[in-house]
């Protein structure tokens, strides 16, 4: 099981401005697809069915919503 911790926030000028932030933690089973985590995030995070651009780079996930000015991050905890 890997351990994912989730930050939500608002950007400003496209980057990360964190005037607010809501954090959350899921565990996740070692072999969970690309798609299957970004849904799972998206889900926790209160964004399921709002289309986004993710970014997945192993242990970090980037979610960018071009029709808001929101952006998740998830990275995994070690």
């Amino acid at each position: 099981m890997v351990t994912w911790d989730i930050e939500v926030t608002d950007t400003f000028g496209g980057e990360a401005n964190y005037a607010w932030v809501y954090r959350y933690a899921i565990r996740t089973p070692d072999d969970i697809s690309d798609l299957a985590l970004v849904r799972r995030i998206k889900s926790v995070a209160g964004y399921s069915g709002i289309r986004g651009r993710a970014t997945v780079m192993g242990d970090f996930v980037e979610i960018r919503f071009p029709s808001r000015c929101i952006v998740i991050f998830a990275n995994v905890r070690y």
